[in-house]
C-alpha cells in the first residue's frame, strides 16, 4: 500500500528502511510491551487479525514495532496489530526499534501509524483527532497537516462526535455509513437521531434517501423541480407574441387545447395591453 503524503517526518523518522534484522533493531519480551493508552483505535477486524496471526506464526514479525521505554519496559508506538498477532501465535520476543518520543509523539505517531497501515474507523478517528485539539492544543489546521488530510475533513470527523450514542454504535458496527451519520448529524436531539435512524435501518435507506428524510423531519420543503423547456415550437410563438405585445407571454399547449397567459406589471402596462388588444 502506498504512503500517504503530507505526513511530515511521521514514522518515516523512526521506521528502518532496511529488514527487521537491520542496524537499532533488537527483539524484547512480548510482555514487556504495554499498549498505548492514547491508541485511538478501539477494536480490530478480527478476520483480517486472524489472517495476520496465521502469516506471524509462520514466518514471524517481519516488520518491528516501534516502542519507547517506561519504566521497566516499553510502551507501543506503531505496531499494535502485529503485537497482538505476535501474542495470538505464541511468540515469546518481537523485534522492536526503541525511540524516545515526548507525549504528544505518541498519539501523534499511533494515529499517523493506524491510517497509513489499516484504516480507523470514522468514530476512531475522530476520537484521535479530539485528543490532538483537546490535549495537546493543536488546531485543525495543524492535525490536517500531520495526518495528511484537509482541514475540512477533520472538521467533519470531529462533528461525529456530536452524534447519539445510538447513531454512533450504528456507524462503529458498520450498520450505517459515515454518509449516513452525517445526515443524522443535523437533526438537532439525541431522540430526532434515533427516530431517524430506527426509519434508516428498518428500510434500509442510502445516503441520499437519508438525507431527504432528514430534511423532511426537520420541516424542509423538498427543493422545486426545476421547469423543463417548452418545445421549440411553443418557444417560437412565445416569442412572436412577446414582440407584439410587448411584455412576458406563455404558452401552455395540450392535446385538449390550453392556455396562454399575458404578464403585466404596472395599471400603466395592463392599460396599454387593453387598448392594444380591444382596439384591434
Amino acid at each position: 500500500m502506498p504512503r500517504r503524503t503530507g505526513l511530515g517526518k511521521g514514522l518515516d523518522a523512526l521506521i528502518p528502511s532496511g529488514p527487521s534484522e537491520g542496524e537499532g533493531v533488537t527483539h524484547v519480551s512480548v510482555d514487556a510491551i504495554v499498549r498505548n493508552p492514547r491508541q485511538p483505535r478501539a477494536r480490530f477486524d478480527e478476520r483480517e487479525l486472524e489472517e495476520l496471526t496465521a502469516s506471524v506464526r509462520e514466518h514471524g514479525v517481519l516488520q518491528p514495532l516501534i516502542v519507547t521505554s517506561r519504566g521497566d519496559g516499553y510502551m507501543l508506538i506503531a505496531g499494535e496489530r502485529r503485537l497482538e498477532a505476535a501474542r495470538r501465535a505464541g511468540l515469546r520476543t518481537v523485534p522492536v526499534v526503541v525511540r524516545q518520543v515526548d507525549e504528544r509523539e505518541l498519539l501523534e505517531l499511533a494515529l499517523i501509524e493506524n491510517l497509513q497501515r489499516a484504516d480507523l474507523n470514522p468514530l476512531e478517528e475522530a476520537e484521535g483527532y479530539r485528543q490532538l485539539a483537546e490535549e495537546f492544543g493543536l488546531s485543525h489546521e495543524e492535525i490536517a497537516a500531520r495526518v495528511g488530510k484537509s482541514r475540512v475533513a477533520v472538521t467533519n470527523t470531529l462533528r461525529l462526535l456530536n452524534l447519539s450514542a445510538e447513531v454512533k454504535e450504528a456507524l462503529r458496527e458498520g450498520k450505517i455509513s459515515e454518509g449516513h451519520a452525517r445526515a443524522l448529524l443535523s437533526l438537532p436531539t439525541a431522540k430526532a437521531q434515533r427516530a431517524a435512524l430506527q426509519t434508516v435501518l428498518s428500510q434500509g435507506l442510502n445516503v441520499r434517501q437519508t438525507e431527504a428524510l432528514v430534511r423532511k423531519l426537520s420541516g424542509e420543503k423538498p427543493p422545486p423541480r426545476p421547469k423543463s423547456a417548452p418545445p421549440p415550437e411553443i418557444a417560437e410563438i412565445e416569442d412572436r407574441l412577446r414582440a407584439r405585445l410587448g411584455t412576458r407571454v406563455s404558452l401552455r399547449h395540450g392535446r385538449k387545447g390550453g392556455a396562454i397567459t399575458i404578464y403585466y406589471y404596472s395599471d400603466e402596462e395592463l392599460n396599454a395591453l387593453l387598448d392594444r388588444l380591444l382596439k384591434e
